[in-house]
């Protein structure tokens, strides 16, 4: 494919995926415990779009209706978007700094840190789940760092090595404190199943910001990923200062991952799978792959939160769950594939 021919590809396929993402958006807004139709649910929305909100009349929809949509729903969709979009960034980042297809945001125990962070709020009873797992993530980030750095270097197979090993303590802590919080247990692991219920507007434009200028700043080194694809040596002698941008990526990707998770709880396959589907619709370049898999993270996100408070209603299924359903048997087929192409 032509360069050029390649260009117009790709803002094809932009355009479809911004499609999905709106057509999503409205689709999810209606369905539920409370039967919202297409077309209020649209015409809501629509509502609080600037200068045409003012032209769309809401006569005959109840403001219970309004209120669902809005203040429950809506919130819900974008916070599942961009968990989406955050967690799937930073597998694509991960998967080339480390070189390896398998990387995912969790890999350098983030998640385990988090995960022991809320376990702590959970059984001291307190309301900041969040903030004590948004601390445990850090500060699990830091242990995992430290422990990695050697002088002025952070080697990414000492990291991967550090982050594993630190993930699987972190996880044990967390079996000891449900087996001495029995009465806790059902909420602890319900939430490293992950989950969006507690959703609304200020926990979505408290990730926000994390998301958009984590995201934009990985974006500005794009080039630089493209190049340290090549391998470190190649990359020092093309000009590139390896372990600062390094650095500064794992840096950034941990905060993201450390946000994400703090808001949503464990959510497996996101950051794996859906920079592999991306990549094989757009290639490789970390220019086009870093926009696009924001856009399939958030598309496959909403999806799978939607079924996963659809499905069985009024109950819910974490969203973790639908997320694996979805993940393993793709990962699986895309394993069988390569190992036919080896052989």
């Amino acid at each position: 494919m032509s360069y050029i021919n390649k260009r117009k590809h790709n803002k094809f396929l932009l355009i479809i995926l911004i499609g999905i993402l709106f057509a999503l958006t409205i689709i999810s807004s209606t369905l539920g415990v409370a039967d919202i139709s297409f077309y209020g649910s649209m015409k809501i929305l629509s509502s609080k779009i600037p200068f045409v909100g003012k032209y769309i009349s809401l006569e005959g929809i109840s403001n219970t209706h309004k209120l669902i949509i809005l203040n429950l729903r809506l919130p819900r969709i974008m916070l599942s978007a961009l968990v989406g979009a955050g967690l799937s960034i930073v597998g694509c980042v991960f998967q080339a700094i480390f070189k390896n297809p398998m990387a995912d945001p969790y890999v350098l125990g983030i998640s385990s840190g988090s995960a022991l962070g809320a376990a702590i709020a959970i059984i001291l009873g307190v309301s900041g789940v969040t903030s004590f797992a948004f601390t445990g993530a850090i500060l699990t980030t830091l242990l995992v760092y430290s422990i990695a750095k050697t002088g002025t270097k952070l080697p990414t197979n000492t990291l991967l090595l550090a982050g594993v090993s630190v993930g699987f303590l972190l996880s044990s802590l967390i079996s000891l404190i449900m087996i001495f919080n029995r009465e806790q247990v059902e909420k602890i692991i319900f939430w490293t199943m992950g989950g969006l219920n507690t959703a609304n507007w200020k926990a979505v434009f408290s990730l926000f910001p994390f998301v958009l200028i984590g995201g934009f700043i990985i974006f500005i080194f794009s080039k630089d990923l493209n190049v340290m694809l090549t391998g470190d040596e190649t990359a020092s002698t093309l000009g590139i200062e390896v372990d600062k941008i390094k650095k500064l990526l794992l840096t950034i990707s941990s905060i993201i991952i450390a946000a994400c998770v703090s808001m949503s709880g464990i959510i497996g396959f996101v950051g794996l799978i859906i920079p592999h589907m991306i990549r094989l619709l757009v290639g490789p370049d970390h220019r086009v792959l870093l926009p696009f898999t924001a856009l399939g993270g958030g598309v496959f996100m909403i999806i799978s939160d939607t079924l996963a408070r659809t499905l069985v209603p009024p109950a819910e299924i974490p969203v973790g769950a639908i997320t694996s359903i979805f993940g393993a048997p793709y990962f699986i087929y895309l394993l069988i594939r390569n190992k036919k192409k080896v052989m």
